[in-house]
């Protein structure tokens, strides 16, 4: 990992002899396999926790309509009373909603002939 070797090692281990004493050294290796050991335990945590999680996620099959169909219907009050088109919700105080004028019949589309204007494309 550090890429040290041995005779590293050993010069770090005599440097730290000299320089913090023989009674504070064993101390503060003790501390760091204590920092280094909590530093493993947080790390191998946070990776099951990742890994669930995708487990979880990968488990269940992906339906982008599921998920919002779930949603809406956990909401109150989602379902409406009436449809939209009876209901007068929308409309100013005193307003009336308009009357059906249309017919079983679409209204006719001109044709090519239809119109009072002359086409431009003719020669008079």
């Amino acid at each position: 990992m550090f890429d040290i070797g041995f005779w590293e090692l050993i010069f770090l281990f005599g440097l730290g002899l000299v320089i913090l004493g023989p009674e504070r050294l064993p101390r503060l290796a003790a501390q760091l396999g204590n920092w280094a050991g909590q530093a493993r335990r947080m790390a191998r945590s946070l990776t099951s926790q990742i890994r669930d999680e995708l487990d979880i996620d990968l488990r269940r099959p992906f339906n982008p309509l599921d998920s919002t169909q779930r949603t809406d219907s956990k909401r109150p009050g989602n379902k409406p009373d009436k449809p939209a088109w009876q209901t007068s919700a929308g409309l100013r105080p005193g307003a009336t909603p308009a009357e059906s004028t249309s017919s079983d019949e679409p209204p006719p589309t001109p044709g090519p002939g239809d119109s009072d204007e002359p086409d431009p494309h003719v020669k008079p």
